[in-house]
């Protein structure tokens, strides 16, 4: 594959957690969150993006949420438990996605808010696109996922090369 062939990079927030007493890493799905996950995960399978690597937070909430997407797709992509997607910041996620090999065409990050929302708005340029507009007006809730495209290597990831081309979150 060359790398001048457009990469995509989908951004998918852990599903509605629930509230037990546990610690904040531990937490697990409520009810809600595991049907979101499994619609989420039909949503992803209908776009057609053959996953190739996922990188999944070690949180419970984001495990599970994975679980039960991955269960909906076509086909299951390597799956890595990534501890640094916990509680990451936007540059903390770009210094992991530029640590994927170039063989990597389409990737999935299972993670947090703010870091997801906020790294979205990081690598997108700030054109007007109906998936933008639909990413303002709803926000990013949980289960909610953005699909961004760019040309390059991994390791030239970077703040504005991206394109949002698609948003999704459930109904609320």
């Amino acid at each position: 594959m060359s790398v001048a062939e457009p990469r995509r990079i989908v951004l998918f927030r852990h599903a509605k957690a629930d509230w037990p007493q546990v610690n904040d890493h531990d937490r697990p799905l409520a009810e809600r969150g595991r049907k979101d996950a499994a619609v989420a995960g039909r949503k992803l399978a209908d776009s057609g993006i053959p996953l190739d690597l996922a990188l999944c937070s070690t949180a419970v909430r984001t495990r599970e949420t994975w679980k039960l997407a991955v269960h909906e797709l076509p086909h299951r992509p390597k799956t890595v438990y990534e501890e640094r997607i916990y509680e990451a910041s936007p540059g903390e996620l770009i210094a992991l996605l530029n640590e994927t090999p170039d063989d990597v065409h389409d990737v999935i990050v299972i993670g947090h808010n703010p870091g997801v929302h906020a790294l979205t708005d990081i690598l997108t340029d700030s054109a007007d696109s109906e998936a933008r507009e639909r990413m303002v007006r709803r926000g990013f809730p949980a289960s909610a996922f953005a699909v961004l495209t760019f040309e390059g290597s991994w390791k030239a990831l970077e703040p504005a090369v991206a394109t949002l081309t698609d948003y999704w979150a459930p109904d609320e």
